[in-house]
């Protein structure tokens, strides 16, 4: 997580991939550089997430008792008085959405590459920590993988886990724990699970630690400390939370918590002392800053926002993390005027991942039924259209969105699945001012709990109708590789070769082994070749809309 992938779009989910798919040397060429130290040995710079954990330290103690380290550095820093090693973590264990989606193409152990980087810290880890008395704390979004593979706390020698948000709390947490004392009283022990029958139940753990299950386990916007040393790629947080409601995402359930602009361009001015000029804007939903009723975009409020941004002086360029695309689809004209704004153009792709999910009208309707608010399916146009017409929209304006489509989603059928193969090819096959529809789509598969506590993982995680996503999926990304992976490769002439070849020849080769997984499995390949594009002709761009009319 602290690496810059040759900064190509999208390629920071290399780590994703299984190991025994990408080999060594490609992996190593395209992971890039090692992220530069100071003379010391810290980091210049973090995780944004860990950035704010060493802000919230500092409000309690000193600057020569908090440091971020940098990998190649521990044994700088792992002394006998030491007394916490804390990690952050996104998918420690490769159990996340992207990762296991490609065990269910290739199979085998669990032995992704963002697997082997943990395996191989936390070994560095313990060898330096042994016979001191430092605890190892270990945090972030992937911590839950801990809950379904238990015994690899044991084996990585961990002696807490904490989950939730510690910004308010994080002195407390370390004093607690280096005393071997935590009370009860603030920090709950224990984690959700789901048993065999999917139920979910509640497991006492001594090694789990939490906030609690009220707003009391979110710290208040004024507890939030600023970051005070320069984060990854510029990254810098505008909002907490979402409220869009989808029922397979646990982001809604945080409260809505907005960043004043002067506590932005605060961090932003972190990051431009390190060096970053461009500002990445971290938020769950973008296009919800400050909205109206009905997720109605307050287009004043946004456009502010990156008004005061791209007026800090020092930067030259930014995007967000995180936007539905029903917005899009709706206001094309605030659209134009954030483009503008942001200085989109050839050049400058405005890059922002965006949960799709599915081209099924009904499971759109059954999992994510606020995902297009404040347009409604139905009488502002199908969930197809309403896609169709976001792209559009953002093509025209030259917003790349990054998808992400599920498969194995509660009550899917077949028919559900070649809607979104229908969607997918009617994207890949249409245009904007003669120019083809930019986005990525990347597939994901619902896991069952009990396959990954096996283990062993099979390519019999995916049905023909799945496989047919998938197979549509990577037909498109071949098709974006060889358009982008030399016009988006950084750095100098011979590292953009490189990572432009790998890119584009990458892409053909994955497309060709999804296609022969597909047709072992029977799946009939000019089918979905061919599958929906005849209705591409038949959508026009009518700005959907009735709230656009």
């Amino acid at each position: 997580m602290s690496y810059e992938y040759r900064n190509f779009p999208l390629l920071d989910f290399l780590p994703c991939a299984p190991g025994n798919a990408v080999p060594a040397s490609i992996y190593r060429f395209l992971k890039g550089p090692a992220p530069p130290a100071k003379p010391n040995g810290e980091a210049v710079y973090a995780p944004y997430a860990i950035r704010k954990l060493e802000a919230s330290l500092l409000r309690k103690f000193k600057r020569e008792e908090v440091v971020v380290a940098h990998e190649d550095y521990l044994q700088n820093f792992i002394k006998d008085d030491t007394e916490i090693i804390a990690v952050s973590t996104m998918d420690p264990l490769g159990l996340g959405p992207t990762t296991m989606s490609y065990y269910a193409l290739f199979g085998g152990e669990l032995n992704a590459w963002v697997k082997k980087e943990w395996d191989a810290l936390m070994a560095k880890i313990n060898a330096i920590r042994q016979g001191k008395k430092a605890k190892l704390v270990v945090g972030g979004p992937g911590v839950w993988e801990f809950a379904i593979l238990r015994d690899e706390v044991e084996k990585n020698h961990i002696d807490y886990i904490f989950q939730g948000e510690a910004d308010d709390v994080a002195p407390l947490l370390f004093e607690q724990i280096a005393e071997d004392s935590i009370d009860t009283s603030v920090f709950f022990n224990g984690y959700w699970t789901y048993d065999e029958n999917f139920r979910k139940v509640m497991k006492k753990d001594p090694v789990f630690l939490a906030r609690g299950f009220s707003l009391k386990a979110y710290p208040k916007l004024e507890e939030i400390p600023s970051i005070v040393e320069p984060s990854m790629k510029g990254m810098v947080e505008v909002m907490r939370g979402c409220g869009v409601g989808c029922d397979f995402c646990e982001v809604t359930l945080r409260p809505l918590r907005y960043y004043p602009l002067e506590k932005i361009v605060e961090e932003i001015k972190v990051n431009l002392r390190g060096g970053n000029t461009n500002a990445w804007l971290h938020s769950d939903e973008i296009f919800g800053y400050k909205h109206g009723p009905m997720f109605e975009p307050n287009e004043e409020a946004l456009l502010e926002l990156f008004q005061t941004v791209l007026s800090v002086p020092g930067v030259t360029s930014s995007n967000p993390t995180h936007g539905r695309i029903s917005i899009p689809a709706g206001y094309p004209e605030m659209m134009a005027k954030l483009s503008k704004v942001l200085r989109a153009g050839p050049r400058n792709w405005i890059g922002v991942q965006t949960g799709v999910e599915t081209g099924s009208e009904e499971l759109a309707k059954k999992h994510m039924p606020n995902k297009t608010l404040p347009l409604r399916i139905g009488p502002d146009g199908s969930w197809q259209e309403i896609v169709w017409e976001g792209v559009f929209v953002e093509t025209r304006n030259y917003w790349r969105p990054a998808f992400t489509i599920q498969v194995g989603q509660e009550g899917e059928t077949p028919e559900d699945l070649w809607d979104t193969i229908a969607l997918t090819n009617r994207l890949s096959n249409s245009f904007v001012d003669g120019r083809p529809f930019e986005f990525t789509i990347t597939p994901l598969l619902n896991v069952p709990l009990g396959r990954i506590k096996s283990r062993k993982l099979n390519t019999d995680m995916l049905n023909a109708d799945q496989l047919a996503v998938y197979y549509a999926s990577y037909r498109h990304l071949a098709k974006m590789a060889a358009r982008d992976g030399y016009r988006d490769a950084t750095g100098s002439f011979l590292a953009r070769m490189g990572t432009g070849t790998i890119i584009s020849f990458g892409g053909y080769v994955m497309m060709k082994f999804v296609e022969h997984l597909a047709r072992k499995k029977g799946v009939d390949i000019e089918k979905v070749k061919h599958y929906g594009v005849e209705g591409v002709k038949e959508i026009t761009s009518r700005a959907v809309l009735s709230r656009a009319l």
